[in-house]
């Protein structure tokens, strides 16, 4: 039961981060885009160069939680890996940009990792 609980939460932080990819990606000088991170059409046009490339590293997470996912048990290096990744980069982008992400990165990554090492 737990095991299932940890692949399910596995697939939703990495679905999360493909959301963060296309809204870095994709939207970040649309409204969407500039509504979820508080920016003016100016900042968002000097800054979408680097926020495609941050879209790119959020896909290359969900990647590798995916892949874990897809490998079940076999894939728990991948799982264990990519959400301390997930839990560093929410852990600096609180210290750094916003609280928020704290919440809404880190938190739900370290759900994952508890989850993850504890139904092995």
């Amino acid at each position: 039961m737990l095991a299932t609980i940890s692949e399910i939460v596995v697939v939703l932080v990495a679905l999360l981060h493909v959301y963060f990819l296309v809204l870095e990606m994709f939207l970040w000088d649309k409204p969407a885009g500039r509504k979820a991170f508080g920016l003016s059409k100016e900042q968002a046009a000097a800054t979408k160069v680097l926020a495609a490339n941050q879209g790119l590293y959020n896909g290359f997470i969900a990647a590798g939680l995916l892949w874990g996912a897809i490998r079940g048990p076999v894939g728990y290096e991948f799982k264990v890996y990519f959400l301390l990744c997930v839990v560093a980069a929410g852990v600096y982008g609180a210290a750094t940009a916003s609280r928020k992400i704290l919440y809404v990165q880190a938190l739900p990554g370290l759900l994952g990792l508890l989850l993850v090492i504890f139904s092995r």
